[in-house]
C-alpha cells in the first residue's frame, strides 16, 4: 500500500471513530415491525405485500433484484472498509404505533422528539397561525421504513401541487407514479440504485405541474 493510501485509510479510521460522539448518532427505543433479516426474492415480496403495492409495482421491484444479482458491487479507490454482507442487514422496518398518522397528535412523542433533535419542526400549526419566525416549509417525514407524517398537503393541493409519501402516490396518483419512477436515475444505473430499486420502503413524491409555482419550500 502506497504513502497516500495509508494516510487516506488513517483518516478514514478516524473519521469512523468520531461517530461515536457524533450529534445525531443517537438510536431510539420504539418497538418496530421488521421483515426476517436477509436479502431474497421474498424479501421484496414482503415489502410489496406491506406496501399493498399493484402488481405492475411488485414485477419492477422483482426485476430490479434479477438485475441485481448479476451485478458486482462497485470497488472505491483508495479507500478500505469491511465488505457488506447483504444478508445481514433487514431491509424493512415500521412503528408497531403505526405507520402514517390522521394527524400530528397521533404521532408518538418518542418520534416526535427524534425529529425535533434533528432540528426538524412538523409544527405547522405555528405557520398556519402566523406565528413570527416559523419558516413555511412543507415536511414529509420518514421514519425507519414508512412516512410517519406529511404537513401541508391541504394547502399544497390547492395551488395544484401533489406533495405526500410515495407509497400513498402509488395508490392515489398510480398513472404519475408509473410514468416517472425510474426515469432520472434507472434501476441499471448503478449497483447501489438497482438494490434501492428493488427494496425501497418509503419516500417522498412530489408533483409540480407544469405552468405551477409550488407556494412554500418542500423538505423531507
Amino acid at each position: 500500500m502506497s504513502e497516500a493510501s495509508e494516510r487516506i485509510d488513517k483518516s478514514t479510521i478516524e473519521t469512523a471513530k468520531s461517530l461515536e460522539t457524533y450529534k445525531y448518532g443517537f438510536t431510539t427505543a420504539i418497538e418496530s415491525e421488521k421483515a426476517p433479516k436477509g436479502l431474497s426474492e421474498e424479501t421484496v415480496r414482503y415489502i410489496s405485500a406491506k406496501k399493498e403495492e399493484p402488481q405492475w409495482l411488485l414485477d419492477w421491484r422483482l426485476k430490479s433484484f434479477e438485475r441485481w444479482l448479476k451485478m458486482d458491487e462497485p470497488t472505491w479507490a483508495m479507500i478500505d472498509y469491511p465488505k457488506i454482507d447483504y444478508q445481514d442487514h433487514y431491509y424493512y422496518a415500521a412503528p408497531k404505533t403505526g405507520a402514517k398518522y390522521k394527524s400530528l397528535d397521533d404521532v408518538p412523542p418518542e418520534i416526535l422528539a427524534d425529529f425535533e433533535k434533528l432540528g426538524i419542526s412538523l409544527k405547522e400549526t405555528e405557520v398556519l397561525l402566523g406565528v413570527e419566525g416559523a419558516p413555511k416549509v412543507a415536511v414529509d417525514a420518514v421514519f425507519d421504513s414508512v412516512s410517519v407524517a406529511t404537513t401541508f398537503r391541504a394547502e399544497l393541493a390547492k395551488a395544484g401541487v401533489i406533495f405526500m409519501s410515495i407509497s400513498e402516490a402509488v395508490h392515489e396518483h398510480p398513472e404519475l407514479v408509473k410514468k416517472y419512477l425510474g426515469t432520472v436515475v434507472p434501476t441499471s444505473d448503478n449497483f447501489f440504485a438497482t438494490l434501492n430499486s428493488a427494496v425501497f420502503s418509503d419516500g417522498t413524491f412530489v408533483y409540480v405541474p407544469e405552468g405551477v409555482r409550488c407556494p412554500m419550500e418542500l423538505s423531507t
